[in-house]
Formats: structure tokens, sequence, C-alpha cells
């Protein structure tokens, strides 16, 4: 989840941006699930309805893909900073350790929280956390091994995921051939569209594999693909260039493989995520390297070259200079270290907002509203005074030390 700084040496501040707006809106995402007629949320409100479907596709799309390619992006810097073994043992201290954390301190709430919706169910939190570590070994699902019948990563299926692709590439790295990347195939980004190649791999395990609900709408191995472009395109400066150089082409393509996937999909019938039929392959299809073209445009449109600083003798009073952030160093160093905690804690509080709120006599668009602004507040609340203050919280939640952050900044 580091924010990556490309060869050059300049700070991506508007992949800051954008990893922080992820986790916003996941808080806002997991907040309408409440209310889907069709997901099978934790807490349910009495009256459904299906337009957060609608809504939700359009996030779905990119939000959770973008996530896993920034951490290539990532990945190819602190490989390159830190050798196989070093970024390893990062990676186990940062993903790891929070992981195991949460696991046993954050996702049994939820899974509780459902139990007790049924007014029948009175079973206390400290007498259902037993139940929920029963646990079996099912490799067929890796890396989801650990199955049980309440026991959940939930929500952080992203950090298994995480976890095992960075291992997964310091073991290539240590033991597999010395392929780079980023050489071989960077001479095709001074070709028109090409970067839309990309979109097929992506395309066929879209069809192939299908793709899963329960994480987020994509096939593992289809995150596995995102990474690695990140970590790819992260070798060379030819491939930032080729998205600000085929924007209009990348995002043009995106609408209309959206616009043609999603009616195809949703015609495919209720089981068009896994189905063998045609009309479920080709939206599948569709759907896969649509993802890739939304993905492209948010990059290339946020990633424009900074303008040169006005200096201070001549800059204009009351407006601001040339190339400055948008928002202040200290608040994006604030974000940035944040979005892990976030992340981690952000579903458990909505479902524990939403478990009382949905008692409540009101319309939907006024519980949504409550839902969302209390869950986001908490999450942020709790992140502050919760985990950042102390080195053992920081270590838990995969921060570093103020003073390691305060270096890592430095550089």
């Amino acid at each position: 989840m580091s924010a990556p700084a490309p060869p050059g040496g300049e700070r991506r501040g508007e992949v800051d941006l954008l990893r922080v707006l992820v986790v916003a809106g996941l808080v806002l995402f997991h907040s309408a699930l409440v209310f889907d007629a069709r997901d099978d949320f934790y807490v349910k409100n009495a009256e459904t309805t299906g337009l957060t479907l609608v809504v939700s596709v359009l996030g779905v799309l990119w939000a959770m893909p973008l996530l896993f390619y920034v951490a290539g992006l990532a990945a190819r810097h602190s490989l390159s900073r830190r050798g196989p073994a070093r970024y390893a043992a990062e990676r186990l201290r940062r993903i790891g350790v929070p992981l195991v954390f949460a696991t046993v301190a954050v996702v049994p709430v939820p899974q509780w929280l459902r139990l007790r919706a049924d007014p029948a169910y009175h079973e206390s939190y400290l007498e259902f956390l037993p139940r929920f570590f029963r646990i079996e070994l099912d490799p067929a699902q890796f890396p989801f091994v650990l199955q049980g019948e309440h026991f959940e990563t939930g929500h952080l299926w992203f950090l298994v995921l995480l976890l095992t692709f960075s291992l997964l590439l310091a073991a290539v790295a240590r033991w597999g051939p010395a392929w780079r990347p980023g050489e071989r195939i960077a001479a095709l980004a001074d070709r028109r569209g090409a970067v839309l190649l990309a979109a097929l791999p992506l395309a066929l395990i879209s069809a192939l594999l299908g793709l899963e609900e329960e994480y987020a709408g994509w096939s593992r191995w289809a995150y596995l693909v995102f990474f690695a472009y990140g970590f790819a395109f992260a070798a060379d400066h030819r491939f930032r260039r080729a998205l600000r150089r085929d924007l209009r082409l990348v995002a043009a393509c995106g609408l209309v493989l959206f616009a043609a996937g999603v009616p195809v999909l949703l015609g495919a019938g209720d089981d068009a995520f896994t189905a063998a039929t045609p009309l479920a392959l080709v939206g599948r299809a569709l759907y896969g390297a649509a993802g890739w073209c939304w993905l492209l445009t948010i990059l290339g449109a946020l990633d424009r070259p900074a303008a040169p600083a006005v200096p201070a003798a001549t800059a204009v009073p009351g407006t601001a200079s040339a190339g400055r952030a948008p928002v202040g160093p200290g608040v994006r160093r604030y974000l940035a270290e944040a979005v892990l905690p976030l992340y981690v804690l952000h579903q458990p509080v909505v479902v524990a907002v939403a478990f009382w709120v949905v008692r409540m006599e009101a319309p939907i668009a006024v519980k949504y509203v409550i839902i969302a602004v209390v869950s986001s507040a908490l999450t942020l609340l709790a992140y502050d005074l919760l985990v950042r203050r102390t080195r053992v919280t920081r270590f838990l939640f995969g921060m570093r030390t103020r003073e390691k952050a305060a270096a890592a900044e430095r550089a």
C-alpha cells in the first residue's frame, strides 16, 4: 500500500490521492450494500433497491484493480531498493502482521452482528469467537486456504492476495529467471494504442475463470495481472508517456466496451459471473477489457506533467503557485499513511453502525446518509485516536514508526 516514487524520484501525489479516494469510496460502497436487493451483506435493511447495483458497477470496474496496480508500482521500487529477501520480510511485517491481527480482532465482528440480526440469537461475542475459529484447510481455494462455517477473511481478502502476490514476486526475483519486463516491452509503448493490448489477458481470464463476487467482481487471478502490470509499467517512463498520449483513445474504448459489456453481462442471467454460455463469456470478456481501459483513463487523466514553479519573487499574491499540490504536504502525508489502517477498520464500523440504523423508521436515502457519514467519521476517529499514536498499534496495523515515516518522506 506504500505510495510509489518513479525512477526519476518524483513523488506520485496523484497516486496518494487515488488510494485515499478508493478507501473512502469503500465506506460509501459498503454502506450501499445494506440496501442492495442482491448482495448478502452482513446487515440488511427491510426495504432494498436495485439501484445500488447499477451505481456500484461503476466503482468495482476500476477501484480494486487500481489498488493492485499501485501496489505493483510500489513493489518495483521497493524490490529494487531492498532486494528479494528484505522485500519479503518488509511485506510480511507491513501486510502479514495487520492481516493476522485484524483477522483475530476485527473480522469476527461483522459475522457476529449478522447472527445478532436474528432476534432468536442470543450468543455473546465471546461465546461466538470459538465457533468463528473452527477452521479447516482447503488448498483448492488458494490462497484462501483457511475455510470454516463462520470463519472468513472478510474484507481482508485484499491483504491476503497482496501478500501472496508480493511473496511470489520475491521468490521469482530470487530464484526465477533474470527477466526485466519493462525493458522487453517498453518499446511497444511508442506505438499508438499499444497499451490496449494489455487488456487481452484480462479479458481472457475474466471470460474463462469467471468473476468472483466476493472479491469485488473480479477473478483473484485478474488482480495478479493488474499487480504485474503495475510492476512492469513502473520500469520505464515511456509507459507514462503512452498513457498521456493515448488518453482519448483509451477513454473512448473504455466507454464503448462498458456500454456493450454490461448489458450483455446482465442479459446472461443470474449466473453470468460463472456460466459457460456464449453470452456470459462475451460479457465477462468485455467487462475485463473495459476495466483495464477505465484504469488507464483514470491514471492518464491525473498524471499530468507538473508545471514549473513560479519563483516566490514573481508570484502573484492570492494565487496558487504553479506545481503546488492540491493539498498541503502535511495533510497528504497524514492521509497517505492512514490508507491501510482505514481499510482494515472501515467495514466492521460500517456494519456496526448499520446494525442500529436499519432499525430506524426512515427512507433509504436518509438511512444511507447516516450510515455513510457516521461510519466515515468513526473510522477516521478510531484511526487517529487508537492506531496512529503508539508504536504498538502502528506496528499491528502495518505502519512505520514515526521516525521511519518521516525519514521515508524526506527521502
